[in-house]
C-alpha cells in the first residue's frame, strides 16, 4: 500500500491518484499544526496581485512540447496553420490541441502573411496556458510564408457530463473537489480552504461549501465581509457569501453557530445548503467534508457527483486508521481503486500555516510567493490536471455505435475496449424492477427484452456507471464493474475491417 509511510516524520504528505483511479484524483495527506502564532493580515494585497500569475512556476513542469518540424504543406494555407498547430499535445488528453477542438476563430490574410486565432481552453485554470500560447506562435511563425501571428487566449469549461441530472443549484459546475479526512483535527480544512484559493489564484472561478454542521470550521479561516448568508425568498434559493471572490457556503454563516441536532435532520440541512445555493457557474467547488464515514458523508458521495477527493491525515497510527476507513469508503462508491496513489506532495510544518487557520485569512493568500504556496501550487495544478483527464474519460467510457449496432466501452484508466449486445445489456439489469429485492427471483424474463433492441441515450452516472435509456422509457443504470462482466461480441468488427 502506497497510500502514507512517513512514520516519523512531521510533514504534510498529498498523493493524487493517476492512471489508478477509477473516476476520480485522490490526495492523501500527513499534516500536523501548531496554532501557537499570531495571525498575520498585512499581506491580501500581495496575494490580489500574484493570484493570475501564481502557478507561472508550476507552468513549466506541467508539460514539455515539440515544436516537431516547419516543413510547409502543399495544401491550402488553412491546412498549413492547423498542421503546425497540430505538432501541440496536450498532455492531460494525450491529443494535439486541434483535435482536441482548442483552435478557434482562425482568419488567415495570407497575401499578408497575417494568422490570426483563439485558442479556447477547457479551464481559466490550466497550468500550462502560457505554453500553449508560446508554443502556437512559435510553430506558425516558422511557415515561410507567415510574417505575423496573433494568438489570444480564452476558456469555455466544460459542463457536467451529468448536468440534467442534478438539482439546479449544481448544474453549472464543472468539478465537485471533496476535501475529506474521517478524522478530526489533521488539517482538512485547511487544506480544502488553501486548495480552493489556490485554485482561484490559477484563474478559475471557485466556490467553498463546508458541509460540518457540528463544527464548521470556514468563518474562522476566511473573512467576508457579510458574515450572514441571505436567502432569495421568490426563488426559495440561498444567496453565498464572498471572500477575495471565492464563494462561501457554511452552517456558520446561517446565523445559527454549530448545530445540536441527530443525523437524518443533519443530512438534509447539508443537502439544502448545497442544492439550493446559487452557486452560479463554478470552475470548482470545494467541499470540506465532515469527519467520519456515516450518512451525512455517505448522502454527499452519492447526491453529488464527485469528480475530486483529497484525503488528509497526519501520520499518526491512530489517524491513520480513521483515514483508511474514508478511503474504503470512496472506493466503494467507485472513487478510487483501492489504495492507488502514485503522486506525493509533502508540506513540512508551519507555524504560519496554522496560524493562518485562526487569521481568517488563508496561507497562499497571506504568502503567495512563500514555501507553502508553491507546494499548494503543485497540488492545484495535479488536480486540474486530472480532473480535465477524467472528465474526458468518462465522457467516451460507453457509447452506442449503430453502423454496428453494438455498445463500446473502455471503462477510464483501462487500454481494454470492448462491444456488447444491447440486448445482453437490457437482460442484465439487476434494478428492482428486473430482480426481486427480497428474494433475488429474476423478474425480467429473456423473452421481455427484443433481440433488436438499441438505446435510445447512454450517460455518464458519476463516475462509476452509466444511465441508458431504453424505448420503453426505462432508465437503467449499469456500473463499469458489471459492464465488464457481461457476454462481449468478439468478432463485431471483423465485417467493418473488410469495407
Amino acid at each position: 500500500m502506497q497510500l502514507l509511510h512517513a512514520p516519523s516524520s512531521p510533514h504534510l504528505s498529498f498523493q493524487s491518484s493517476k492512471s489508478q483511479l477509477r473516476g476520480f484524483v485522490k490526495c492523501s495527506a500527513v499534516f500536523a499544526i501548531d496554532f501557537s502564532i499570531k495571525p498575520r493580515r498585512d499581506q491580501s494585497l500581495i496575494w490580489t496581485a500574484h493570484r493570475r500569475a501564481i502557478f507561472s512556476s508550476g507552468a513549466a513542469r506541467a508539460a514539455s512540447v515539440e515544436a516537431g518540424s516547419s516543413k510547409v504543406s502543399t495544401g491550402t494555407a488553412e491546412d498549413d496553420v492547423l498542421k503546425a498547430l497540430s505538432q501541440i499535445i496536450d498532455p492531460d488528453f494525450g491529443t494535439d490541441i486541434v483535435t482536441c477542438g482548442f483552435v478557434k476563430d482562425l482568419q488567415i490574410e495570407e497575401t499578408l502573411g497575417e494568422v490570426s486565432f483563439r485558442l479556447e481552453l477547457t479551464t481559466p485554470a490550466c497550468p500550462i496556458k502560457d505554453m500553449f500560447e508560446q508554443k502556437a506562435n512559435e510553430v506558425v511563425a516558422m511557415l515561410p510564408w507567415v510574417k505575423n501571428v496573433k494568438v489570444t487566449m480564452s476558456a469555455q469549461p466544460a459542463r457536467p457530463i451529468y448536468a440534467g441530472q442534478l438539482p439546479a443549484g449544481l448544474q453549472t459546475i464543472s468539478n465537485i473537489v471533496a476535501v475529506s479526512s474521517c478524522k478530526g483535527g489533521v488539517g482538512k480544512s485547511t487544506i480544502a480552504v488553501n486548495l480552493a484559493y489556490t485554485l482561484a489564484g490559477m484563474g478559475a472561478r471557485v466556490g467553498i461549501f463546508d458541509a460540518d454542521v457540528y463544527g464548521p470550521s470556514l468563518p474562522t479561516m476566511v473573512s467576508p465581509e457579510n458574515r450572514l448568508l441571505e436567502m432569495n425568498a421568490e426563488k426559495k434559493t440561498i444567496i453565498p457569501t464572498e471572500y477575495l471572490g471565492v464563494k462561501l457556503v457554511s452552517f456558520g454563516f446561517a446565523g445559527q453557530g454549530r448545530a445540536i441536532m441527530r443525523g437524518p435532520m443533519v443530512s438534509g440541512v447539508i443537502n439544502q445548503l448545497l442544492t439550493t445555493t446559487e452557486w452560479g457557474e463554478l470552475d470548482y467547488l470545494v467541499i470540506d467534508m465532515p469527519p467520519g464515514t456515516g450518512d451525512i458523508q455517505l448522502t454527499l458521495c452519492q447526491v453529488v457527483p464527485l469528480t475530486a477527493a483529497v484525503i488528509v491525515t497526519t501520520p499518526q497510527k491512530l489517524a491513520f486508521i480513521d483515514v483508511a476507513k474514508g478511503v474504503r469508503m470512496f472506493s466503494k462508491l467507485k472513487v478510487v481503486q483501492q489504495f492507488g496513489i502514485p503522486h506525493l506532495f509533502d508540506l513540512p510544518i508551519r507555524p504560519n500555516l496554522s496560524a493562518s487557520g485562526d487569521s481568517g485569512m488563508p496561507e497562499v493568500v497571506a504568502d503567495p510567493i512563500g514555501e507553502v504556496a508553491k507546494i499548494f501550487q503543485n497540488l492545484g495544478v495535479c488536480v486540474v490536471q486530472q480532473c480535465a483527464k477524467i472528465r474526458q474519460q468518462v465522457s467516451t467510457a460507453v457509447t452506442y455505435d449503430k453502423s454496428i449496432k453494438a455498445i463500446k466501452v473502455k471503462v477510464p484508466d483501462s487500454d481494454e475496449e470492448f462491444f456488447l449486445h444491447p440486448a445482453t445489456v437490457r437482460r442484465n439489469d439487476r434494478s428492482a424492477q428486473s430482480v426481486d429485492e427480497w428474494t433475488g427471483e429474476q423478474k425480467l424474463q429473456y423473452t421481455d427484452v427484443p433481440e433488436d433492441i438499441e438505446p435510445e441515450e447512454i450517460r455518464p452516472m458519476g463516475n462509476y456507471a452509466v444511465s441508458i435509456t431504453w424505448p420503453d422509457g426505462f432508465s437503467q443504470i449499469a456500473p463499469y464493474d458489471q459492464l465488464q462482466t457481461m457476454e462481449r461480441l468478439v468478432d463485431i468488427l471483423q465485417p467493418a475491417a473488410q469495407l
